[in-house]
């Protein structure tokens, strides 16, 4: 017989295009309205089957203990739901950074669940891995979908993928200052947030109406705490960017360009006045990768 010995995938960032903010619940969650979009900027998962347990070995930037690692407590969450003995050894190389607004834990998390999927011969549905990503975090739903771009709502774990995007340059500022989510909300302030988005389908689709709707409600605290994000963000729309916000609760931020010579020119100009601000071109992504199976014979 043919089995998965192994899997790999590539586990994409993301930027919102816009997000909105609309109420606290008694719970204490924040509801949400956003349009992710994944870039194709990524962090590295290869998963082996054990015998027993879950073990995660990580290159890069540390995440914490591994019971605390959005893609061990993924994989963990995935065997519990289907009552099973295996085991699984996560290897994770890390490129996108941490705290910065892009998603990279609930990508790891998302990522793991389809791939895990994958490597146990896929007995778990796609709704049956949104139910166990929505348990996990907001935005993980998101990358268990593998959408390129989808509206969310609730706690994003509601999704509406969005077929025939345009694909963008992007141009990604990654500063060093790193800003927890929690942080982000604790200092948000509801009543200057904008009212929910109601619009035709086909304008997330459009390049021009994209870059007319993106905002971000984080922005007028987090800037207000962190002035030079505000400034970097003008300085992303000086160099020619369409639009330029904070992604998630930051502190990265991104620019849409019209074309990737122009990111890259963006790019040149920014770093030589930035120095301390690290400037990534790539682009927006239809699809997540798919996992990749080894295939081993016995």
């Amino acid at each position: 017989m043919t089995d998965a010995g192994s899997v790999r995938v590539a586990a994409p960032a993301k930027i919102n295009c816009f997000l909105r903010i609309l109420a606290k619940e008694e719970s204490g969650y924040h509801q949400i309205e956003t349009l992710y979009n994944a870039v194709d900027f990524c962090d590295e998962i290869e998963l082996h089957r054990t015998e027993r347990g879950v073990s995660v070995e990580v290159v890069g930037p540390s995440v914490g203990p591994d019971e605390e690692n959005l893609a061990y407590r993924a994989a963990e969450a995935l065997l519990e739901s289907g009552g099973m003995t295996t085991g699984v050894h996560i290897s994770l190389t890390k490129n996108i950074p941490v705290e910065a607004g892009l998603g990279g834990g609930s990508s790891d998390a998302g990522a793991t669940l389809r791939a895990l999927n994958v490597l146990l011969g896929e007995p778990f549905s796609a709704d049956a891995l949104l139910q166990i990503a929505g348990r996990l975090g907001a935005d993980v739903p998101f990358f268990a979908s593998g959408a390129g771009v989808a509206l969310g709502w609730g706690r994003g774990e509601r999704l509406l993928a969005i077929p025939g995007a345009s694909v963008w340059p992007v141009l990604l500022a990654l500063p060093s200052l790193q800003i927890s989510t929690a942080e982000a909300y604790e200092s948000l302030n509801l009543q200057e947030c904008v009212a929910p988005a109601s619009l035709a389908l086909d304008a997330f689709a459009q390049p021009d109406t994209l870059a007319e709707l993106a905002t971000n409600d984080f922005e007028a605290s987090v800037f207000e705490r962190h002035p030079e994000l505000g400034a970097l963000r003008e300085a992303m729309h000086d160099a020619g960017a369409a639009t330029a916000r904070l992604s998630g609760s930051g502190a990265a931020l991104f620019g849409l360009f019209n074309d990737r010579a122009a990111a890259e020119r963006a790019r040149g100009a920014l770093s030589a006045a930035w120095a301390d601000v690290r400037f990534v071109v790539t682009e927006t992504m239809t699809s997540q990768p798919e996992p990749i199976p080894t295939l081993t014979s016995s």
